[in-house]
């Protein structure tokens, strides 16, 4: 029967770093071949016994060499044959008594004392770690002699703080550092930059350094190669380069034309059947995450036809968008998205909707390499040449652009392309790109590669949730929000959300929560009313915002412009005239001088026409039969605004006031 270990019988010593034992000194080197012999012929199945009396080793010496080759290296490899090099430590020296002071010089032979310091008080290195982190001390490269050192700087002050912390968890002059002659500064030195120094990331930022460069391309490191649908896909925004205007009718039903700024396109495609599954028009000089979350819902809700009002535009028999053709495809999610760095794609909101709510893995490539998306880059190139330099008003790739000059209408209002018509335009553009053959497919369409994969090979989909089908808002992370009263002048509990308050009649009655804080699940496309839930979860309900701001449907980019006005727009505000209204005077009234002032009353126009009738529930889900209904219009309403002009007539109902006291009655 054989002795030998099972754990060591399976070992792959190809696997193992190699040692340049040629460079070693006579003696060491000796040493290392007799051991590297040695394991050789007991991997290579030879008796145990046969090399004990060839090699004179024993067979405890042959285990704990095997043991000590297994180990992980800092690299993250195994020492392998590193570690049959004589002298080689592999793991750090664990100190076991105390440091005891030996007359005039001090303490002595103190090897491992700070970091069996740190070990027996865990607050101490968590501090420590801390003051790393917030580059209390930092590393500085020097070149002295003609070699380039590192050294740290802020040690002094650190050391000083750190014999602070040590007197607070109980150390007195007779422990260790506060035994030693130096208080152990040198020790401190030595741990604080082997921790700096241990990964270079953390060297540079300590050093200053704002962005890594130069680390090698890893091929398996990114999403793989993608052989079937929605297993990658890719994420970009364009920006049209073409002059816009929008078109708004006042209340006698007079059109008003002015010059708006460019907008974004945000598009996601599939990268297997090159097929666009959604995308958004955001209405911003720089889009912001809500656009890129609407973008990620728009490509996972099933795609409803539009009706085209220009003449000549039509769906084509073969155009058409992937969920809309195969309604199995509706709440498809993918395994992998490409993006870039942009601050909006990875702000941690986005970052939640997708890895969270969607379930998939982020992949931002390198800063300033669009080659890395070349998918989505190619198409937004294709919009440009069959969409964008057909149009009047296209502004070129480039100021020195003959197209530019060609295509300039010379101020007249007239040839610029409303808003309206361009939202009609680019679904026209991508359903007939999505039904047109492409070279990269064999001359197949991107909509009959994905037919020919889902539904003729019949390969794997992963579907939504179908809770979370109907809670897609829950992609927004929740806020908290504290609660505020003032008992001296009668207000109730309420909380402040983008500067207006929010309660319902169970918060306006708890005075136990006041300055406890709520979750508050809110919709970005309706800000009316917000779903609250106390610290531990339990559900408080559904607050309903308070004032005029409760009239008309608004998003919050809406809400955030309005509250940047100040002075007298304000002042009318809090005087109870509607501040959306106010809002779109004022937008009018500025459209004529700026671009800026014309696109943002372009949003608010948009946003009143496309209003829903219901308000969506916001918030997580709840149980089946529990879900309560908000009514979508104020009291005195009947009806939605769709246009500017309705919405003017509309917002004539004032609000009721509130029949809270003014402090004298309760």
């Amino acid at each position: 029967m054989s002795r030998r270990k099972p754990e060591l019988q399976t070992i792959d010593v190809n696997a193992w770093p190699a040692v340049a034992h040629t460079e070693l000194d006579e003696p060491v080197r000796r040493k290392f071949e007799a051991r590297r012999q040695a394991i050789l012929r007991y991997i290579a199945g030879e008796p145990i016994r046969a090399i004990e009396v060839s090699t004179h080793f024993n067979r405890r010496q042959l285990y704990r060499w095997l043991e000590r080759a297994q180990t992980v290296h800092p690299d993250g490899r195994p020492f392998g044959f590193r570690a049959l090099i004589h002298y080689v430590r592999i793991a750090e020296y664990a100190r076991v008594r105390d440091v005891q002071v030996r007359g005039e010089c001090g303490s002595r032979g103190a090897a491992g004392a700070l970091a069996q310091l740190l070990e027996r008080y865990p607050t101490l290195t968590g501090w420590l770690l801390l003051q790393v982190k917030q580059r209390k001390v930092w590393l500085e490269q020097v070149h002295t002699d003609g070699h380039l050192r590192t050294r740290l700087r802020g040690l002094q002050s650190l050391h000083d703080n750190f014999l602070r912390q040590c007197r607070s968890v109980g150390l007195t002059a007779a422990d260790y550092p506060l035994n030693t002659a130096d208080h152990a500064i040198r020790s401190l030195s030595r741990r604080v930059k082997a921790e700096l120094l241990r990964s270079f990331g953390a060297a540079a930022h300590s050093a200053g350094a704002t962005h890594l460069k130069g680390l090698p391309r890893v091929d398996d490191s990114g999403p793989p190669a993608a052989v079937r649908p929605y297993q990658v896909v890719e994420f970009d925004g364009h920006r049209l380069d073409v002059r816009l205007k929008v078109v708004v009718r006042d209340p006698l039903g007079f059109a008003h034309e002015f010059e708006m700024e460019r907008v974004w396109l945000l598009v996601i495609i599939d990268i297997c059947t090159r097929a666009v599954i959604g995308y958004h028009i955001a209405l911003a000089t720089e889009y912001s995450r809500y656009d890129v979350i609407k973008t990620i819902e728009n490509a996972l809700t099933p795609h409803c036809p539009r009706t085209f009002t220009i003449p000549g535009l039509t769906y084509g028999p073969q155009d058409g968008f992937p969920s809309g053709k195969m309604p199995e495809l509706g709440y498809v999610t993918w395994e992998w998205i490409r993006l870039d760095n942009a601050k909006a794609n990875l702000a941690d909101e986005t970052m939640t909707a997708l890895c969270e709510f969607v379930g998939c893995l982020a992949d931002a490539g390198p800063k300033h390499c669009p080659d890395e998306r070349p998918y989505i880059e190619r198409f937004f190139g294709t919009i440009a040449s069959r969409l964008s330099s057909r149009l009047p008003g296209y502004t070129g790739s480039h100021i020195r652009d003959l197209r530019r000059a060609l295509s300039d209408p010379k101020g007249d209002l007239r040839l610029y392309v409303s808003l309206d018509e361009l939202a009609e335009l680019v679904e026209y553009a991508i359903s007939s790109y999505n039904g047109t053959p492409h070279r990269g497919l064999n001359n197949a369409t991107p909509l009959e590669a994905m037919e020919y994969l889902v539904r003729g090979r019949e390969m794997m989909l992963v579907w939504l949730a179908e809770h979370q089908r109907r809670t897609l808002c829950l992609m927004q992370s929740a806020r908290q929000c504290r609660v505020r009263a003032y008992l001296q002048q009668g207000v109730r509990p309420h909380i402040n959300l983008y500067g207006v308050r929010y309660t319902n009649s169970v918060l306006a009655t708890s005075a136990h929560l006041i300055g406890q804080h709520l979750l508050i699940y809110m919709n970005a496309d309706d800000l009316r009313s917000v779903r609250a839930f106390l610290s531990d979860g339990m559900e408080l309900g559904v607050l309903e915002v308070q004032g005029a701001w409760r009239v008309v449907p608004h998003n919050l980019k809406l809400r955030q412009q309005i509250l940047k006005q100040s002075g007298s727009r304000r002042r009318n505000a809090s005087l109870g005239l509607n501040p959306i209204e106010a809002y779109v005077d004022e937008k009018m009234r500025q459209a004529k001088k700026t671009r800026k002032a014309a696109t943002e009353l372009a949003h608010a126009a948009q946003l009143l026409r496309s209003a829903p009738t219901v308000r969506t529930p916001v918030g997580p889900p709840r149980p089946p039969g529990t879900d309560s209904v908000i009514s979508d219009t104020a009291p005195g309403m009947d009806t939605q605004a769709t246009t500017v002009n309705d919405f003017k007539q509309c917002t004539l109902v004032r609000p009721r006031k509130l029949s809270i006291g003014t402090g004298q009655v309760f």
